[in-house]
């Protein structure tokens, strides 16, 4: 795939050759720590895609909170994975007793990821809210994570503590709003406004996925039918994570980890086909969709 296809916005190729050129004395604390959370008995895939994809996007450490059942899972995934198993409900989902241990593991994190596959037990509104309004740097919220969010009343969403990152599908953003039967570019003008509204990047996924701070949109021109597969979604929640972690703000984040995601889908679809694609296989690509941009 010749990145000349799909290039990379010109007000972004600076920011990748910044990322791409790491001193020769640099160590893994230079390169921030992601903190995803995440998973339940049946998702233990969705975690596991985004705390690699962090690793993948250049993140030095990276740690994953999950319920205890599934820690193993996590761990085998690959090694580099710092996993912390926490304590759970009948579900497979995070018990009550979790949030305050993930708070504490948030407190060291530069970026956490809340959301991939979460679930929907009981105790998710608390620990879902106590992130939203009280986590003091940047919370991108996917998956389950939006999905909770788009339960909490409008009281409870007003002034979070620091910058957020919000990554819904057309279904995800439906919930979100309440804007039912609305079309793609209808769509776009509510991301807009909810950016605007909420003081947060929206990245509404889809093709050629737009990306809002409210004043400033972009779409991604990277990205086709291969990325339709279940995890892609995690994938890019984790690589923006990553990116936003070695310090770029939230807006330039999610559109490089948008177009970064979009090219490794390309990379991957060009090799395996479109319907032979999954998410690993996105995950896969990323280091080459990285050296398309040393060319």
């Amino acid at each position: 795939m010749d990145p000349r296809h799909h290039p990379l916005p010109e007000d972004l190729r600076a920011v990748a050759q910044t990322l791409l050129q790491r001193p020769l004395g640099s160590h893994k604390y230079e390169f921030g720590r992601v903190l995803v959370v995440g998973g339940s008995r049946p998702m233990a895939g969705a975690p596991s895609l985004a705390g690699m994809a962090a690793l993948r996007g250049g993140a030095g450490v990276v740690e994953v909170g999950v319920p205890m059942s599934i820690a193993p899972v996590v761990a085998g995934f690959n090694p580099a994975l710092i996993v912390h198993g926490l304590p759970e409900d009948g579900l497979g989902c995070f018990d009550a007793a979790a949030t305050d241990a993930l708070l504490d593991l948030a407190q060291r994190a530069d970026v956490v990821v809340c959301g991939p596959g979460l679930g929907h037990g009981p105790a998710l509104t608390g620990l879902v809210r106590a992130l939203w309004r009280d986590f003091p740097r940047l919370l991108v919220l996917d998956a389950d994570g939006l999905n909770v969010l788009a339960t909490l009343p409008r009281s409870e969403r007003q002034a979070p503590a620091g910058s957020r990152v919000l990554t819904p599908h057309a279904g995800e953003f439906s919930r979100l709003t309440g804007q039912n039967g609305i079309d793609r570019a209808q769509a776009e003008a509510a991301a807009v406004a909810y950016a605007a509204e909420w003081d947060a990047v929206v990245l509404l996924k889809g093709h050629r996925s737009l990306v809002t701070d409210g004043i400033r949109t972009a779409h991604n021109p990277s990205g086709g039918p291969g990325l339709a597969t279940a995890g892609s979604g995690d994938v890019l929640s984790g690589l923006i994570a990553a990116l936003a972690a070695q310090g770029l703000p939230p807006y330039e984040a999610t559109r490089f980890g948008a177009w970064l995601h979009g090219m490794a889908g390309d990379l991957a679809c060009e090799a395996l086909s479109a319907p032979g694609m999954t998410a690993g296989d996105v995950l896969d690509a990323l280091p080459a969709a990285w050296k398309t941009l040393e060319a």
